[in-house]
């Protein structure tokens, strides 16, 4: 493992679309990328999420451009330097078109290798899946997502808001799973959660269906062992991998992990596997384009299935 003082350090940059203007941390390979990182944090949250620095290893940003990618963590519209233009924040869809954007004007700027990959957690995942359903960008190559279900585990009051951001036991699940200095590195990315993200909240159960069945890149699900937030027995699962129309779909099942996986122990094996998930839609885009036809449906960690495949038309 790279010692923390020699691994790749984050750099934080402004991008821009049409005058829109959202804050980021960028982190650099040091050649030319095999592909750009695009990395979404959740709910009350800052793009820090991805760059965790308390122990070495943790960081996305670091752990991506060690291994040949480029990693854009971006502060979600109504966080970080936008927070001032939309104090309210946006509804997902508005925020898909915006991030659709920016991603554009990154992409004309900067070398994206084979194209980008998006990673999502918690309300990040919500638009990293809204991103690839509704105004996915050219050379989108997959999504990778945690902390996202479709079945809420608590009630629609008990939803992270404006006025408090509910149980913070079901953001952290034990303390075990999570680095001591993990708390103090929390507290300094801790954001409002805007009002137009927390009321929308409530229907994305009902908007998920329709978002699934437009996405076409292969797509994976991750949830904590300890995930709170959301119900991942395998009735939850099939009823989150049935609208989708993606060309892979996969959900895993991380043990010793809480909702906020990227901040605690559990944060690096994590990240390998998104990496992972990348290098393997890489592989199945260059070696087997003819398997397109197939659509395949994988669940791991499933006290009932392990393993599922089906042929679509």
């Amino acid at each position: 493992m790279t010692p923390a003082s020699q691994a790749p350090r984050s750099t934080p940059v402004v991008l821009d679309a049409g005058g829109v203007q959202l804050s980021a941390l960028l982190a650099r390979p040091a050649c030319a990328p095999a592909a750009v990182v695009v990395a979404v944090h959740g709910g009350g949250m800052r793009a820090g999420y991805f760059d965790s620095r308390v122990r070495a290893g943790q960081s996305l940003l670091a752990l991506g451009a060690q291994l040949g990618y480029t990693v854009l963590a971006v502060d979600r519209p109504g966080y970080g330097l936008s927070r001032e233009r939309f104090p309210r924040g946006l509804a997902l869809d508005e925020q898909a078109r915006l991030l659709h954007s920016v991603l554009g004007s990154f992409a004309r700027a900067h070398d994206v290798g084979a194209g980008l990959f998006v990673v999502g957690h918690s309300n990040g995942g919500k638009l990293a899946l809204a991103l690839a359903g509704c105004a996915a960008p050219s050379g989108l190559i997959g999504v990778d997502v945690s902390g996202v279900g479709t079945r809420p585990a608590v009630a629609a009051g008990d939803l992270p808001s404006p006025a408090g951001r509910g149980d913070w036991r079901r953001h952290w699940g034990a303390l075990r799973l999570y680095p001591p200095d993990a708390f103090r590195l929390g507290r300094d990315l801790i954001a409002p959660v805007p009002a137009a993200e927390a009321e929308e909240a409530a229907h994305w159960p009902r908007m998920y269906p329709r978002l699934a069945a437009r996405i076409r890149v292969p797509v994976r699900f991750t949830f904590a062992e300890q995930e709170r937030w959301w119900l991942h027995d395998d009735a939850s699962v099939a009823e989150l991998l049935g609208p989708l129309r993606a060309p892979r779909a996969e959900v895993e099942r991380l043990p010793d992990a809480g909702h906020n996986i990227s901040l605690g122990w559990a944060a690096r094996t994590y990240h390998l596997r998104v990496l992972a998930f990348l290098e393997e839609c890489l592989l199945a885009r260059d070696a087997a384009p003819a398997v397109s036809a197939r659509r395949r449906l994988i669940v791991t960690n499933s006290p009932e299935t392990c393993t599922r495949k089906e042929n679509v038309s």
